[in-house]
């Protein structure tokens, strides 16, 4: 599957990554972990805690699938706000959601700080912006709701924006300690950590093939090797899509750059460098880098055709420039890496855990929507409890199975 194209910033961070072998053997294992990005990592990472045969294997290099194209904006709130996760799934899931969501991040930064290689986790707040006078009651809606569930939040006015920012709008709410991170490094870093407590991690490794039995699932790989496992993870992001349909996912594409270097004094007008987004659909999202760059992101269009996708880049690479220029005039960039990349969803808000009878011994880590990398530290326990302890408390929220509602 073509995930994406264009030219990318995070692999240039860290140019001596580790490597692995491709698999040249038979081998068998309790578990196989298909997907060696975000996802695959923090399974790996945690299943290597227990005393279990775990192997991650990937057709690429680690990290090299969506990852290298995450802009890693770690937030609790995501696509679906909490208000509307509520209207569909009741206050209390919502909240639990939230919550399992907030104390992924801080276990991010916790995971960081034991790492070998920075990966550069930074605690930041996020700005929401109105982005219409119409969205200021909605937005106030969410507001109210954090509030009630004691979640961190302030209501800004016109007039507060004002003085923080160099450009104004009719209302927004701040959700205070978010985060951003390099997850190339952090994704890196993880399976680097799996591999030393004896995680077997092949690249470049394809699988074509499985057959499916009483007792235990075999992986057959497209160099003719196979790999027999008592429990599978199919952590493969998008490419899901190539081994099961599931109504509740959705398929887009959606753009992004990284900025020129510039000097810390340039973010004056940029209160402490916050994440920001907006309420409009499709969004518009920034942030920056450790290294003083700025990523820009969004104008997603409903497209999963790749040569569509891609024709529109550099018109997609412009008009997020001019958008930024429009809420910074005085900070002056260019963009140095830019790409299109597919993007996928779930209709309901929520990402997903796949479990399916006629899959046995399968586990489908569906981390879909703005907040991938928050969502697979969560689904990744909970899937990882599956199969040590037999089941995990908050499986039922993220199963296939959840009703689907609009």
């Amino acid at each position: 599957m073509d995930l994406h194209s264009g030219t990318y910033f995070w692999p240039q961070t860290y140019l001596d990554a580790p490597t692995y072998e491709q698999l040249n053997e038979n081998i068998s294992c309790d578990v196989l972990i298909i997907g060696a990005g975000c996802s695959g990592a923090h399974c790996a990472h945690y299943l290597s805690q227990f005393d279990l045969n775990v192997v991650v294997i990937d057709k690429r290099e680690v990290a090299r699938g969506s990852t290298v194209v995450s802009t890693a904006l770690l937030q609790y709130i995501g696509d679906k706000m909490f208000h509307q996760l509520a209207h569909s799934f009741g206050e209390e899931i919502a909240a639990l959601h939230h919550r399992l969501c907030k104390l992924a991040i801080d276990d991010i930064e916790k995971l960081s700080k034991t790492m070998d290689v920075n990966p550069h986790f930074q605690r930041r707040d996020s700005l929401l912006f109105s982005s219409s006078p119409d969205d200021v009651s909605m937005l106030k809606k969410e507001y109210n709701i954090l509030k009630k569930y004691n979640f961190p939040v302030e209501w800004l006015t016109r007039q507060d924006i004002g003085k923080r920012y160099s450009f104004t709008k009719d209302a927004a709410i701040t959700t205070l300690n978010d985060a951003e991170i390099n997850p190339y490094i952090y994704t890196h870093n993880l399976i680097n950590i799996a591999a030393k407590r004896g995680v077997r991690v092949y690249e470049r490794t394809e699988i074509i093939g499985k057959k499916l039995e009483k007792h235990n699932a075999t992986l057959f790989t497209k160099n003719k090797r196979s790999v027999k496992a008592k429990h599978v993870i199919f952590a493969t992001g998008y490419e899901y899509f190539q081994f099961k349909k599931e109504r509740n996912t959705s398929l887009e594409s959606s753009y992004a750059l990284f900025t020129n270097q510039l000097t810390e004094d340039t973010f004056y007008p940029w209160y402490k460098r916050s994440l920001i987004w907006e309420t409009a659909r499709p969004y518009l999202y920034i942030r920056t880098t450790n290294d003083n760059r700025v990523i820009i992101g969004g104008l997603d269009e409903p497209t999963s055709l790749a040569e569509i996708r891609d024709a529109k880049l550099i018109n997609k690479k412009n008009k997020l420039i001019k958008v930024f220029n429009e809420l910074f005039p005085t900070i002056k960039v260019r963009p140095e890496y830019y790409y299109a990349a597919f993007y996928g969803g779930t209709h309901d808000g929520l990402p997903m855990i796949g479990m399916y009878e006629e899959l046995p011994h399968c586990y489908f880590l569906l981390c879909f929507g703005d907040n991938g990398l928050v969502y697979s530290n969560v689904m990744s326990k909970i899937i990882g409890d599956s199969i040590v302890k037999g089941t995990s408390e908050h499986l039922p929220i993220y199963l296939q199975t959840r009703p689907l509602k609009p």
